[in-house]
């Protein structure tokens, strides 16, 4: 198993300080950095951190967090769902879920954590400024990039730079390093093995998740010839992939 978390020594500790203050966090960084394994990796240490995996509209938001609650036994979240249990919340309108997981934020210690956001709308970030003041839970956002296009209307939850950290692309020693624990961890041998190392780290531009990905198609039968890694196709069918975002 390739060791997605190499050499994020520093931004763990960085996230596990900064989660530890409890404050409204943007994380932002290109598709494929790992922010969400980073994140991922820092929650068995925070058990009052809720994470939602699909952030693309609010509504997703407020039923995820419901049902993560529901599991936590929630005494407001199971009295709503009746003996109907965690299925109950599928029947249930989008203003009864809110007004339920609003009610638990609000009595409760929690923090949200909003992954994979969509360019958030004016009623997405309004509900949002909802759960920070009256429901006094901090949100942390993952997202691209710090900029408008990305953050949408939740620009404005984190209008400091303190509200905000970058996770980025490897450097070359790094990138290099992880490519060749992939490359020795995946079993790939070819006669052409060092140009296919030195092409991944042009391509990648120092990302974990494009170099792993082109790695592990390398491992595939349709781009090999002989002993050779066939750059050339297995590159183009990557960025295919890649902008149909299956890379995550």
């Amino acid at each position: 198993m390739c060791d997605v978390l190499f050499g994020r020594d520093e931004e763990l500790r960085e996230l596990r300080a900064r989660f530890a203050k409890r404050k409204p966090l943007l994380i932002h960084g290109p598709e494929g950095v790992g922010k969400t394994r980073i994140v991922k990796a820092l929650l068995p240490d925070f058990d009052s951190y809720l994470y939602c995996p699909d952030s693309t509209t609010i509504h997703s938001v407020f039923r995820s967090v419901m049902e993560i609650l529901w599991h936590r036994q929630d005494p407001r979240v199971r009295h709503s769902c009746g003996r109907l249990g965690v299925s109950a919340i599928r029947g249930k309108s989008s203003p009864n879920i809110k007004g339920v997981v609003m009610d638990a934020l609000h009595e409760g210690q929690y923090c949200l954590i909003l992954d994979h956001v969509k360019r958030p709308v004016h009623a997405f970030a309004s509900a949002v400024g909802e759960i920070l003041n009256w429901g006094a839970t901090p949100v942390v956002t993952l997202a691209r990039s710090a900029h408008m296009e990305d953050v949408g209307f939740l620009h404005g939850v984190y209008p400091d730079k303190s509200d905000r950290y970058e996770i980025r692309n490897f450097d070359r020693e790094h990138a290099t390093q992880f490519a060749e624990n992939v490359a020795t961890q995946l079993n790939i041998e070819a006669e052409n093995l060092n140009e296919f190392r030195d092409k991944v780290l042009e391509y990648s531009h120092g990302n974990p998740g494009a170099m792993l990905e082109m790695m592990k198609m390398a491992t595939q039968e349709k781009y090999r010839s002989n002993e050779h890694i066939k750059i050339a196709p297995l590159y183009i069918d990557f960025r295919m992939s890649w902008q149909l975002g299956r890379i995550v």
